[in-house]
């Protein structure tokens, strides 16, 4: 019988990065079967460690991005930490890093240095602003991308300030990003034979997410404004509260018009030939989305998602994070999953999106303790002996 393997199996990275966008891009590659060798800073690791909140000793923002990982200390500031990263290079496929521009130069870690050791390492930067350009020394996290890139100003009310997403989208995309760009080089590495670099610049990420209010800017010379939950180019397309405290997202193509206004009562917009069409009804936004909400107002979710989907309306109820994670069709597609920690026991964890056949599937595996897998890593994978690691240890090194 064959057994299945992970479709990165034979892939080694090394990890020079901290906090959120970087190491995500890392678990999702260490899930996928890479080997990711994280490497923190002796005594205290990764930053995020110590960040809220905190589970016992341990930290879940930490769990949350750096599963499936080897764990490896190593000082950068002494030249025999330097030289362990060396090493670990030359046989390594890909290396990341979010170090701020010229620090990695000054340690001899820089890509140039590591290429000519290994000319199949694919080498990743990933800063703020990128390599280059009159931004690239400035600081920055992910609500400062948000706010440059565009999408805190297309965020919020009408009328209102701009508004950040509930989650760190400018990290989580670039993290996105970040595994799309290592797996297109590592299959352009098929076919060249050659490894090569790449500069990845977060702000750049959400510049690139702009996509349809780009467009609209392109077409229009529109600035789009702030919505809410409306969409600028589509009506009906927005959250509508339901009775309870309780709301419904609607969004509808023509197709869906009619059979959403019988199930509303809504005969007069249903014989209204002026909002037979989106074109119709973006004009006459302000009129439909009063007309909608009244009529929505009276009814409970559950009772207007189960018309909507007896009528074919695309419809869903908004849910909070309990709802998402109780939700059994969320449960039967796998997407709760946990996985035991030495120090805290059983933990939560959401898997990969992914349902292979002909891969084995990606699996849940947990978070590594700071500096676990030091010792394993430097005897088996570079043949330090006993007596080296121990003098490294002494040393300072890891």
């Amino acid at each position: 019988m064959n057994v299945l393997t992970k479709p990165l199996a034979n892939v080694t990275i090394v990890e020079l990065a901290r906090v959120l966008a970087c190491p995500f891009a890392d678990m999702i590659l260490a899930e996928l079967g890479a080997t990711v060798i994280k490497i923190e800073q002796p005594g205290s690791g990764d930053e995020t460690r110590t960040f809220e909140p905190q589970v016992g000793s341990e930290s879940a923002y930490y769990f949350a991005c750096n599963r499936s990982k080897l764990s490896v200390t190593v000082n950068l500031k002494t030249e025999a930490g330097r030289q362990i990263v060396r090493d670990l290079t030359r046989d390594a496929d890909v290396l990341l890093e979010n170090f701020p521009v010229g620090t990695l130069t000054r340690y001899g870690l820089d890509q140039s240095t590591l290429r000519e050791l290994n000319d199949r390492l694919v080498y990743v930067s990933c800063t703020g602003f990128g390599q280059t350009g009159p931004y690239a020394k400035r600081k920055g996290y992910d609500t400062v991308f948000q706010a440059m890139g565009g999408l805190m100003s297309l965020t919020g009310e009408r009328g209102g300030p701009p508004v950040k997403p509930g989650l760190p989208i400018a990290d989580l995309s670039s993290g996105l990003w970040i595994a799309i760009a290592i797996l297109s080089a590592l299959y352009g590495r098929t076919i060249s034979g050659k490894g090569g670099y790449i500069d990845f610049s977060m702000l750049d990420g959400q510049v690139s997410l702009l996509t349809l209010a780009a467009g609209r800017y392109f077409a229009l010379n529109e600035i789009p404004p702030r919505m809410g939950t409306e969409h600028p180019g589509r009506v009906p397309s927005a959250t509508f509260a339901c009775s309870g405290d309780t709301y419904v997202h609607i969004t509808c193509s023509d197709q869906h018009w009619l059979p959403l206004c019988k199930l509303l009562g809504l005969q007069e917009f249903a014989e209204d030939a002026a909002l037979s069409t989106n074109a119709g009804r973006v004009e006459h936004r302000d009129r439909v989305m009063r007309g909608l909400t009244q009529a929505i107002s009276w009814w409970t979710q559950k009772s207007l998602c189960d018309a909507c989907d007896a009528a074919g309306v695309p419809a869903g109820p908004v849910k909070n994070v309990a709802e998402v994670l109780s939700d059994p069709h969320v449960k039967a597609r796998g997407m709760i999953s946990e996985f035991d920690h030495p120090s805290i026991g059983t933990f939560g964890a959401l898997p990969l999106p992914f349902k292979f056949d002909g891969y084995a599937n990606p699996e849940v595996a947990r978070p590594p303790l700071l500096g676990e897998h030091t010792d394993i890593v430097l005897r088996e994978r570079l043949g330090y002996t006993t007596s080296r690691i121990e003098a490294l240890r002494r040393d300072g090194a890891i």
